[in-house]
């Protein structure tokens, strides 16, 4: 009772074309295809940084220990009695 056998799937399958329709389930399958494709290619995408933002990373000048110690302020904090 709890296991469906073939025929119940294709009596769903039967009642699910005359519901729908073969052109809307076509639309369907290739939209779905569709965005499994376009998820794939930004999971792709998504590991490489774009070329503008390695060529951004790559123009900036280095800050070097000299001069993060010329900016640095050494401040005293105070408890309020």
């Amino acid at each position: 009772m709890g296991s469906l056998s073939i025929w119940h799937w294709l009596i769903v399958l039967v009642v699910v074309i005359l519901v729908f329709g073969t052109k809307k389930l076509k639309n369907l399958g290739s939209d779905l295809g569709g965005a499994v494709k376009g998820f794939k290619d930004g999971m792709k995408e998504g590991g490489q940084p774009p070329a503008d933002e390695a060529a951004a990373t790559a123009a900036k000048p280095q800050v070097t220990q000299a001069a993060v110690e010329k900016t640095t302020i050494d401040v005293e904090a105070r408890t309020k009695s």
